[in-house]
């Protein structure tokens, strides 16, 4: 079944998952990051603009939440809200300049579903704002 031309896509497939521990950690190393809370954003640039999605890494803080089911249900919103919303990034005017990034859940208590939602719109519109700019498209002087 072949989706009608110009229908958005909202999966969230493996190829979209970040896991490889190299990675991560240069995302850590590397990457820049801001907070809204309860979500904290983490993200690195690409070398130059893409309409491939990026790499995305949810994660949890078990000092925060002790059981793992508190864990997986943070992990689960926010995976749905970024997937409901990614095509925020993906049809952004000229691509985006986001390769990998990290959803990080830092409050200390239950949230709604249409808070973490909301927060993840803004970080993903404060991402398109915050890429660093195409160094090929400098004004001519």
């Amino acid at each position: 079944m072949n989706p009608t031309p110009g229908a958005r896509s909202y999966s969230f497939p493996k190829e979209e998952h970040l896991c490889r521990k190299k990675l991560i950690d240069e995302l850590f190393g590397r990457g820049s990051s801001f907070g809204l809370y309860p979500l904290r954003v983490v993200w690195l640039p690409t070398p130059a603009p893409t309409t491939a999605p990026p790499q995305v890494l949810v994660s949890v803080s078990k000092r925060n939440f002790k059981r793992a089911v508190d864990r997986n249900y943070f992990k689960r919103l926010m995976r749905e809200a970024y997937r409901l919303n990614k095509y925020r990034l993906l049809e952004a005017d000229g691509g985006h300049r986001v390769g990998q990034l990290a959803i990080i859940y830092t409050g200390k208590e239950k949230k709604p579903f249409t808070l973490v939602e909301k927060k993840l719109i803004s970080g993903l519109e404060r991402l398109l704002l915050d890429a660093p700019p195409i160094s090929g498209m400098a004004s001519p002087s």
